[in-house]
């Protein structure tokens, strides 16, 4: 697995307000970070994980390219700010993984007499329902 290092001119940081519960403090002090990273005009990707990350369908990543994370987890600034790093290396640490290739299988013979014995019923069971021997 490659290693991947980001600059923190790359990653745009901005306290938000936490919404839920917690009293007046929620309502005065801004803890939940949002936390932006552009992946698609990043340089510290490399081609083949830029493709990967873009290519994840998960709705953190806007149309633009951009992931956007927001922690709201706790109640301290800095135990979010934590959070939403991690969350951020753990995204881009799945991009790093090559997918794993698909090796195409073939059903066994138990598989295969199987299923022909099963369409052997079936069909005896249809060919009981019709008219042919009832006059």
């Amino acid at each position: 697995m490659a290693t991947v290092r980001i600059p923190e001119d790359e990653i745009v940081e901005r306290f938000i307000r936490a919404s839920g519960p917690g009293g007046q403090n929620v309502n005065k002090v801004a803890t939940a970070v949002e936390l932006r990273f552009d992946i698609a005009s990043s340089p510290s990707l490399s081609e083949a994980v830029r493709e990967r990350l873009l290519a994840r369908r998960d709705r953190r990543v806007t149309a633009d390219g951009v992931l956007v994370i927001t922690a709201q987890r706790f109640r301290t600034q800095d135990r979010n700010r934590e959070d939403a790093r991690q969350r951020l290396h753990d995204f881009i640490a799945k991009g790093t993984e090559p997918p794993k290739p698909r090796i195409p299988t073939r059903p066994g013979r138990a598989a295969k007499e199987r299923r022909l014995k099963e369409k052997r019923v079936r069909s005896q069971i249809k060919r009981g329902r019709s008219t042919a021997g009832w006059e």
